[in-house]
């Protein structure tokens, strides 16, 4: 190969090399593209299952509601079995929680200290079930790229209350949402893995119609399915407030 065709070839391969580099998304822009489209729908319905199976492979099954409304806006309402039926969960903007249960008749605000606890028996935290905003509450940095998935470790920003060390989040490029989500606890080690299977587009939102959280440590695993998902119904406001909470 001549000089002139080395020199030729060589300027390619900076080209290339410089036009892959400026395509490359960030860590911020990618964790920012999970978070949009995680909350891309004005507001969101759920219908769902939930089984419960702990280490002996014993399961119990609940159903229940999901409302959402932008980030800042979540109920969930248990509809059976007879033991948490009308138990409700609402979240708020400022990371303002309160739980309903019938049993009491009152609402009760979840102190910050509860909100790492396991909710309602379940493999997910309080946080866990309202957590929508990636981007305010942890730092990422890009792991790993791969021709189908970014593989991003989160670090829980010093502001934040969350009670993870890290995260690793394997982000699926062709949908921007995470297929795997793994949790590690405070000493480093992997606490719980969250799997999410089963995506389709509805109404023109992608959501996945299989969730599973397992507790590595626990040997503990909450598996959700969704089974009727309404999207941009313009639920409106009141149905997100402590009055509308307490009814059922």
């Amino acid at each position: 190969m001549s000089v002139r065709s080395q020199s030729a070839m060589l300027a390619v391969l900076v080209l290339l090399a410089v036009t892959q580099t400026a395509g490359a998304m960030a860590p911020l822009d990618i964790l920012q593209a999970v978070e949009d489209t995680l909350n891309a729908p004005a507001d969101r319905e759920v219908h769902l299952s939930m089984t419960l199976v702990d280490a002996e492979g014993n399961t119990k099954t609940r159903e229940l509601t999901i409302l959402q409304k932008g980030k800042d806006k979540r109920l969930i309402r248990f509809l059976s079995p007879a033991d948490v039926r009308g138990v409700g969960f609402l979240v708020l903007e400022d990371d303002l929680m309160y739980i309903y249960m019938p049993a009491f008749g009152k609402v009760r605000r979840i102190a910050s200290h509860i909100k790492n606890e396991n909710f309602m028996g379940t493999d997910f935290t309080y946080d866990d079930m309202a957590q929508t905003d990636y981007v305010k509450n942890y730092t990422p940095d890009l792991q790993e790229e791969t021709d189908s998935h970014y593989v991003l470790e989160l670090m829980p920003n010093e502001e934040s209350e969350i009670d993870y060390s890290r995260l690793v989040m394997c982000v699926n490029k062709a949908t921007m949402l995470p297929d795997r989500v793994e949790f590690y606890d405070r000493p480093g080690l992997l606490l719980k893995i969250m799997t999410q299977t089963d995506v389709r587009r509805i109404d023109g939102y992608l959501t996945p119609h299989h969730i599973e959280m397992e507790d590595v440590q626990d040997k503990h695993t909450t598996i959700m399915d969704l089974e009727n998902v309404v999207h941009d119904q313009s639920i409106p406001d009141q149905q997100f407030t402590q009055r509308y909470l307490k009814r059922f």
